[in-house]
């Protein structure tokens, strides 16, 4: 092996005594010095059950580069518990920790000069915020995710963090008996993992190992079964080869493994959020990728997997039957794959998903087969129209019929949209619209959980639409529009929208259209006064100045 990228630099100079002194400190030898330096960005914390069991991963990791004869060098990253922090004013700080932890992980590396770099994480924003930090930094790197949840159990029905949410709803409208809901509330998360159904978490890990960026089968795995640590042993082996070879994150993540990895959110199920990311991290990689890819793409690929939040199974389930290598494989054999690409492991998609069954087994009801699918087409439709001329996205899955025009229930935040909702202020037809909740508004475009989670609680799920600049959790359903764009704070049309106003939601025609004439509209503007920014000082606010808009992923280097 050639001597790494640390020993070059610091046998150069007058600083080679200097910086190999400090390693002497930590235990070094002088034969640790030819070794690679593999950064283990380490994203364990109890603050949460996403990431609270990752410690025993980051061990397995540190084991496995020590046995492949590399040096780990361990830093720690931040997390916010989405699942926390829904509806609160700590939902806030979500997406900013996606650039908190991508700025962790491109500052290590740097900083630190390391030749390689393992990222371990759990939560939603773990998963973008390292793949962005990986593709800046451009090191030989894996992702190794920290696995998903089991479900919890009540009454003979499985249950997850979604449960939870809808059984407010279900509990105000009468539906639902005290002591079952407080049983709901205690089972639902019944130990550490990431949340069960193909929400954001499981949604991201399975675009990473459909990216390449990750091992095959490893974004399925729960995060209590033993078979996770021995994928994180061999993950690190796999990275120790991968620089070995030079293979770097930026000869991983072109357009056509971007494809791949949206081909596979399509055709789980996946949620909401992945557009936003996978603009931020297709911007990371200087990949040309837009906001209209993803409808590109969509077009083409069937969902194939029967998975909540808008269907029945959980990660787990799909782990059991087969894992993302199945449904790759049946999208491969349908020619909606890329088999060229290449992955960490220095092998093609096609060569690592030779060994898999063409079609998936007939005892299990989670993967479709491509002439039988969930929905002939994806599920993560982009609109367009006057009320978001930047585009928006839409999740149509569950809904007997993605189209309807209703009058405007404005809401300013979240909390008072909760309120009316909760107050049965809320009734079928309406269509409810949240705004100034996105990047620059929010800031920190929050997720809406709760009113959705509501409003389906309730049976209103499928009859009232609900409209934001701001996100939807990957757990959310229904006739819901998020990331309208331009938002409100920015002077998008969605902040000219009055009560009662009418407005028409159709997925079919792929539109989102505030149904007043231009020249009320333009009325409207003149008296349109931008609010004053919420936040004037600290990590908020350095978001709000920074963040572009929703329809380039809210990412905060985009300069030009």
């Amino acid at each position: 092996m050639s001597i790494n990228r640390r020993s070059k630099n610091i046998t150069e100079g007058v600083a080679r005594a200097p910086n190999r002194s400090m390693y002497y400190a930590m235990g070094y030898s002088e034969g640790d010095f030819v070794k690679p330096m593999i950064g283990v960005a380490n994203g364990h914390s109890t603050i949460t059950p996403c990431n609270s069991g990752l410690q025993k991963l980051a061990d397995a990791a540190v084991e496995g580069l020590k046995a492949a004869g590399a040096n780990p060098q361990i830093f720690g990253t931040p997390t916010i518990s989405d699942g926390m922090a829904m509806g609160t004013e700590g939902m806030k700080y979500s997406l900013v920790s996606r650039e908190v932890i991508s700025d962790c992980v491109e500052t290590c590396v740097g900083g630190q000069w390391m030749d390689g770099v393992l990222v371990i994480g759990g939560c939603d924003k773990n998963m973008p915020g390292g793949m962005m930090g990986i593709l800046r930094a451009n090191v030989p790197a894996i992702y190794v995710y920290g696995g998903t949840i089991l479900p919890g159990k009540y009454k003979g029905q499985d249950l997850n963090i979604v449960s939870v949410f809808e059984a407010v709803g279900q509990f105000s409208a009468g539906n639902m008996s005290e002591e079952d809901f407080c049983q709901i509330e205690r089972r639902a998360i019944p130990g550490p993992g990431s949340c069960g159904g193909m929400y954001t978490a499981n949604t991201m890990s399975s675009a990473f190992e459909a990216l390449g960026m990750s091992l095959p089968y490893a974004s399925t795995q729960a995060n209590v079964e033993d078979e996770i640590v021995e994928t994180t042993r061999t993950a690190a082996k796999v990275l120790v080869e991968a620089v070995k070879a030079d293979l770097k994150p930026r000869d991983i993540v072109t357009k056509k493994a971007i494809e791949n990895a949206v081909a596979v959110i399509m055709a789980t199920g996946g949620s909401t959020n992945a557009v936003l990311h996978f603009l931020a991290i297709a911007h990371a990689a200087e990949v040309e990728w837009t906001i209209d890819d993803f409808e590109r793409i969509r077009r083409k690929v069937p969902v194939l997997c029967d998975l909540k939040p808008s269907g029945q199974y959980l990660a787990i389930d799909l782990h059991h039957a087969g894992g993302i290598p199945q449904v790759m494989k049946v999208l491969l054999k349908a020619g909606l794959l890329h088999g060229d690409c290449m992955t960490i492991t220095g092998k093609t998609v096609a060569e690592n998903l030779a060994d898999v069954p063409d079609a998936p087994r007939a005892d299990q009801q989670v993967i479709r087969t491509i002439d039988q699918p969930m929905y002939a087409h994806g599920h993560l439709a982009i609109l367009r129209g006057n009320l978001s001329p930047e585009g928006c996205v839409a999740k149509i899955t569950g809904l007997k019929s993605p189209v309807m025009t209703g009058p405007a229930r404005v809401f300013e935040d979240e909390q008072s949209a909760l309120a009316a909702i909760m107050a049965k202020q809320i009734v079928a037809g309406d269509v409810m619209v949240l705004r100034y909740l996105g990047p620059k508004g929010g800031p920190g475009m929050p997720e809406m959980l709760a009113p959705t989670g509501a409003l389906i609680g309730q049976g209103l799920g499928e009859s009232v639409g609900l409209i934001t600049d701001g996100r939807f959790s990957g757990g959310t359903w229904g006739m819901v529009v998020g990331h309208v764009a331009p938002e409100a704070y920015a002077g998008g049309n969605i902040a000219l929208v009055q009560e009662g106003d009418s407005i028409t939601i159709d997925a079919h025609r792929l539109l989102l259209q505030l149904n007043v004439d231009d020249a009320e509209l333009a009325r409207r503007r003149t008296k349109w006064v931008q609010p004053a920014p919420r936040y004037t000082r600290g990590v908020l606010a350095k978001f709000a100045h920074n963040a572009a808009s929703a329809s380039f992923g809210a990412v905060l280097d985009k300069f030009d």
